[in-house]
């Protein structure tokens, strides 16, 4: 038995609270999978789109990967 392993196109939306859009990271083209190891997972350093570092609060992610769509809740504390 062969399993199909078709690659997708992954990108990550971290909203404010207030539904602005803070950042994007397009991780590219991934095969499905757990990607739990630091040097494969997707690493947000905090900084919006200007390189200034966000305040803390509640943040939303949103994961695309193909088809599939998650949203998350994330508490930022200082």
């Amino acid at each position: 038995m062969v399993l199909q392993c078709d690659l997708v196109n992954v990108s990550i939306s971290i909203y404010s609270s207030d539904g602005k859009l803070v950042r994007v990271l397009d991780i590219g083209s991934q095969l499905a999978g757990l990607y739990l190891l630091q040097n494969r997972a997707a690493y947000w350093d905090g900084n919006n789109d200007l390189g200034e570092l966000v305040s803390g609060g509640v943040y939303f992610i949103i994961l695309e990967a193909g088809d599939f769509i998650a949203t998350r809740k994330m508490v930022i504390r200082k």
